[in-house]
C-alpha cells in the first residue's frame, strides 16, 4: 500500500506536494517557475528544535546560559508552518543544527550532531533529532514554504563551532582552518545532511524542492576565502539542485562575489553591530553590485518604526536594478502543543513575536510588527496591501482531567480569540462558558498557569462535554473536537 504524506504524518489530508520546481538564480534575482521570487517574514528559528524558556535555565550548564530544549510535536510543526504560510510567508530561514555539549544529559536535552564513536572519527547525526527535521521539510513542501537551512553556528548557544572542535581537542577558531580536524568534521556533516533520505517523503535531501538554499552557517563572521570557496564547492559538488548562501555577516566577501558556487550574499543587522538601519541595505546592495542575490537573513530588536524603515528600504530600494530578494525580522515563536505560545525574551527586553499578533504583546509592538511584515510581503509580490487573513481552522482541544483545574487546547493558526462551550450531552445544546479568551499571553508558563478553567458549579459524577471555537476578523472556525470528562 502506498501511503500519502498526510497519512504518514498523521495530518489532515491535503495535496501531497506544493512545489513543482526548485528555486533557481538568474544573476541577482531568485526565480520560481520563471518568475521573480521575493519574500519577507518574521524569522522562525525553531521549526525543528525549541528553547523552552518557560522552564528557565539549567544550572548544570557551565556556559552560564543553559536553556532547556525540546523537540516539536507534529501538531506544533504543522500549526507553525500553517500560521506562517496563511499569514503571507513564502520562505523561511530556520536556525542551525545543534551540536552536543557535555552538559546535555544533565540538562535533559538532545542535539542534532553527536560526537564520534571513536577518537578522531566523524560526528554522527542523531536520528531521533533528524526525524523532526525530516518532518519540517515534509510539512514545508505540503503547505508551500521554502526553507533556508544553515549548517553550523559561529556561536555556542545551540552548540556550534566551539563544541564541534571540542570533539577533537581543537579550538573554536580551528573550525575556519580548512586543514583542521574540525573542518573535516564540518565537511562530513554537510555530506551526511545533503545525502540523508527523508524518512517521511522518501527523498534524499538534495532532491527536496522545499529546500531553497543551504547556508554555510549562522553568522560565520571569521570566514576566510579558503573556507568559503572550499565549503561552497563541496555543497555544489554534492547537490546541484539547491542554492548556496555565504553565511558570513557584517561584511561582503569580495571573493564570494566571483565564486561560481556562491549564489546568495547575506547580512544580519543589529544595533549592537552598529548596522541596524536602512543605510546598511543600500551599502550592501552597492557592495554586491548585482553580482549575487542579496538576503537580509536577520534584523530586529528595535522599535516598530525603525523596523519598518529598514523593511521598506529592503522592499523598494535598488542599486542598478538589483534589489533584496528576501528579508526577515527576528523572531517568531509558535503555539505550544497544549496551548499558549512559546516565547523568548532578548537582552534588549524585546520578546519573540506571535502571529497574528495580540493585545498582550502591545508593549512589544507585536501587532504593529506583524502588520508591517504583512504589508511588505504584499509589496514583494506587487500588491499594495495584504489580503485579509483567512478565518481560522478549528483548534485542537486536549484531553481534560479536571476542567476546574485547566482546559488546554492548541490554538488555531491565525486565531485571535476563542469561545469555550460546555454541554451535558455530546450533541448539545452548548452553553458558552468563556468568550473572547486569548492565548496570546507573553511569558505564558504552562507549568504554573492555565489558559482557561471552568469556574461554574459542576456536579461530581456528571459527564460533561467541551469544545472550542476560534475567531479572527474574517470569521470563526468550525468547533474543535469534543472532549468529555466525568468529574471525580
Amino acid at each position: 500500500m502506498r501511503f500519502t504524506l498526510s497519512v504518514l504524518l498523521g495530518l489532515t489530508a491535503l495535496p501531497v506536494y506544493a512545489f513543482d520546481e526548485f528555486i533557481s538564480r538568474d544573476g541577482h534575482r531568485l526565480l520560481e517557475g520563471g518568475k521573480e521570487f521575493r519574500f519577507a517574514g518574521i524569522h522562525a528559528p525553531e521549526l525543528h528544535r525549541i528553547e523552552d524558556d518557560a522552564r528557565g535555565a539549567c544550572a548544570a550548564d557551565p556556559r552560564g546560559w543553559g536553556q532547556y530544549f525540546r523537540w516539536p510535536t507534529a501538531d506544533e510543526q504543522e500549526n507553525w508552518i500553517k500560521a506562517l504560510v496563511k499569514s503571507g510567508h513564502r520562505a523561511m530561514r530556520v536556525y542551525v543544527l545543534s551540536v552536543a555539549t557535555p552538559s546535555d544529559a544533565e540538562c535533559g536535552r538532545e542535539t542534532h550532531i553527536l560526537p564520534p564513536v571513536q577518537a578522531d572519527g566523524m560526528p554522527r547525526l542523531n536520528e531521533a533529532a533528524m526525524v523532526h527535521y525530516d518532518r519540517m521539510i515534509a510539512l514545508a513542501d505540503q503547505y508551500g514554504l521554502r526553507l533556508i537551512l544553515p549548517f553550523i553556528d559561529h556561536w555556542k548557544w545551540w552548540g556550534g563551532r566551539e563544541q564541534l572542535a571540542a570533539f577533537y581537542d581543537e579550538s573554536a577558531d580551528d573550525f575556519y582552518d580548512t586543514e583542521s580536524k574540525t573542518y573535516a568534521a564540518y565537511q562530513d556533516i554537510i555530506r551526511q545532511v545533503i545525502n540523508r533520505t527523508n524518512t517521511i517523503t522518501g527523498r534524499v535531501y538534495k532532491n527536496e524542492k522545499a529546500i531553497m538554499a543551504w547556508e554555510t552557517g549562522n553568522e560565520l563572521r571569521d570566514s576566510t576565502e579558503p573556507f568559503v570557496r572550499t565549503t561552497a564547492a563541496l555543497i555544489k559538488e554534492l547537490d546541484s539542485n539547491h542554492l548556496v548562501i555565504d553565511g558570513t555577516y557584517l561584511k561582503v566577501n569580495k571573493f564570494a562575489l566571483d565564486d561560481p558556487n556562491v549564489d546568495i550574499i547575506s547580512n544580519h543587522f543589529y544595533t549592537t553591530n552598529n548596522n541596524n538601519n536602512p543605510e546598511q541595505v543600500l551599502s550592501d546592495l552597492q557592495a554586491i553590485d548585482g553580482k549575487k542575490v542579496y538576503l537580509i537573513g536577520e534584523f530586529g530588536l528595535r522599535d516598530a518604526e525603525g523596523l519598518n524603515d529598514i523593511m521598506q528600504t529592503a522592499v523598494h530600494s535598488d542599486y542598478n536594478g538589483a534589489r533584496a530578494a528576501g528579508v526577515f525580522i527576528w523572531g517568531f515563536r509558535g503555539h505550544r502543543h497544549n496551548g499558549g505560545f512559546y516565547w523568548h525574551k532578548e537582552y534588549t527586553g524585546h520578546y519573540s513575536y506571535h502571529i497574528p499578533g495580540f493585545p498582550e504583546g502591545d508593549a512589544n509592538e507585536e501587532r504593529k510588527v506583524v502588520n508591517l511584515v504583512r504589508t511588505a510581503q504584499a509589496q514583494m509580490v506587487g500588491l499594495d496591501a495584504p489580503a485579509p487573513l483567512p478565518k481560522p481552522e478549528p483548534p485542537k482541544l486536549r484531553a481534560i482531567a479536571d476542567p476546574r483545574e485547566r482546559i488546554d487546547f492548541l490554538g488555531a493558526p491565525l486565531g485571535r480569540t476563542y469561545r469555550i462551550e460546555r454541554a451535558t450531552d455530546a450533541s448539545g445544546p452548548w452553553q458558552v462558558i468563556g468568550d473572547n479568551i486569548s492565548d496570546g499571553l507573553q511569558e505564558y508558563r504552562p507549568y504554573e498557569q492555565a489558559l482557561f478553567r471552568d469556574t461554574d458549579d459542576l456536579v461530581p459524577g456528571q459527564m460533561y462535554y467541551y469544545r472550542v471555537v476560534a475567531r479572527n476578523e474574517s470569521g470563526e472556525s468550525d468547533p474543535s473536537n469534543v472532549a468529555q470528562v466525568v468529574l471525580p
